[in-house]
């Protein structure tokens, strides 16, 4: 049975429609919340579980979490979803970070975030990250994201490298969304080192082109998977929205596109599952061409159905 690690942040998410909020006086309001949790990694590493044939592989997801009962339905709901947890740090006195989205008449969506004191950014604290990689030996894929690097400070990112190093090192893969989100850095310059630094130990990279130019100003997608490459990264898969995705591995560029959406309803998570369902495919013996097709068609279901996790 194959083993695969996913690391990054789980976030508890609030939604609220403006069109449904009653105002109750000047000044004040009232609306009606609708909770549930979110992140990008946790997104793929659900995908991923479902796509994977049975039996095929069993897939951890790494974070860290508080003692609180928030934490606790997180736990509870990934382990429902047949994800492991005993890699999940759980934190007294810390709890998960937060995000309220707000939609507007239109339909336009705008995200407001609590995270800096989430637990999540103390996973790989001194002392924890020792531990993790013992725990992570013989893993045969690691999967993070951008966003994964963002919500460290420079030691722990500094840790993590020495942790992927030494995974890699001892037979692990590295699988690498960039997924920049500029509100998590310092500065530009600060994510294009730690984006850069990471791509470099990355066996597989999946980046979204619309990053990639906003973080390196890429001119297209065949510029990214050239950069990519250029860093020692095998196989990119350069994802492009609707538009077909550029698949650059073995020496070949394969233009890979889905089926048309019509009424997109909601595209979150629309690149992470077209990741989970692509690394699935992968390790399930597909060719590169073929695990981005997986990838479109799972995409192009999630954002027909509001959420980024549809049902199973």
């Amino acid at each position: 049975m194959l083993r695969i690690a996913c690391l990054g942040e789980c976030m508890i998410e609030l939604s609220e429609s403006a069109a449904d909020k009653p105002t109750d006086g000047p000044g004040q309001s009232a609306a009606a919340m609708t909770r549930t949790f979110g992140g990008d990694t946790l997104n793929t590493a659900v995908y991923l579980a479902r796509s994977l044939p049975g039996g095929a592989g069993a897939v951890s997801y790494v974070t860290a979490l508080g003692e609180d009962p928030f934490s606790d339905e997180m736990i509870a709901a990934w382990q429902s979803e047949g994800l492991r947890t005993d890699l999940v740090a759980r934190l007294p006195d810390r709890l998960p970070g937060l995000y309220i989205i707000r939609t507007d008449a239109q339909g336009e969506r705008t995200f407001h975030y609590w995270r800096s004191a989430a637990a999540a950014r103390a996973m790989l604290e001194e002392g924890a990250a020792a531990g993790l990689a013992d725990s992570l030996a013989g893993f045969d894929l690691i999967y993070l994201s951008g966003i994964t690097l963002g919500i460290l400070d420079a030691d722990s990112r500094a840790r993590l490298h020495e942790l992927l190093e030494r995974l890699r090192q001892s037979g692990s893969r590295i699988a690498f969304d960039t997924n920049y989100r500029p509100r998590l850095w310092r500065d530009r310059a600060v994510a294009q080192e730690a984006v850069q630094s990471t791509a470099a130990l990355a066996d597989i990279a999946l980046p979204t082109h619309e990053d990639e130019a906003a973080l390196f100003d890429d001119p297209s997608p065949e510029a990214t998977a050239e950069r990519l490459h250029g860093l020692g990264v095998g196989e990119v898969v350069v994802k492009c929205g609707s538009a077909p995705c550029l698949a650059s591995l073995e020496g070949r560029q394969h233009w890979v596109g889905g089926e048309t959406v019509e009424r997109p309803v909601d595209t979150t998570a629309a690149g992470d599952s077209f990741n989970g369902a692509y690394l699935a495919a992968r390790l399930s013996g597909a060719g590169g061409p073929e695990a981005a097709a997986a990838g479109h068609r799972l995409a192009g279901r999630v954002i027909t159905i509001k959420g980024a996790i549809i049902p199973a």
